[in-house]
């Protein structure tokens, strides 16, 4: 998040734009691991994995990815299941 327009950007989606040490993936762990994971499981397999093409697609990825991916720290649901299944199980009030 160093160029300026990307952080005024991130404002305006009502984003607080963070900065990590330097060759430091440990303090951004979670999105290093969504970046790696993203890569892994739809651009590397996209039959056109160039930039326009990734960039087109990302909102149909992201889409599947809340809704129908896997996580092993969910329990093997998708992040929108484990949502739903938590929010059932809480009681009201809380």
């Amino acid at each position: 998040y160093v160029a300026r327009d990307t952080r005024r950007f991130a404002r305006e989606l009502g984003l607080i734009p963070k900065t990590t040490p330097l060759e430091s993936p440990q303090s951004n762990g979670m999105a290093e691991a969504f970046v790696r994971t993203l890569k892994r499981d739809y651009v590397r397999v996209s039959v056109l994995p160039d930039a326009a093409s990734v960039l087109r697609q990302l909102p149909v990825w992201l889409a599947h990815y809340n809704d129908f991916h896997p996580h092993r720290a969910l329990g093997y649901r998708s992040p929108r299941e484990f949502i739903t299944r938590s929010t059932q199980e809480t009681p009201s009030g809380l």
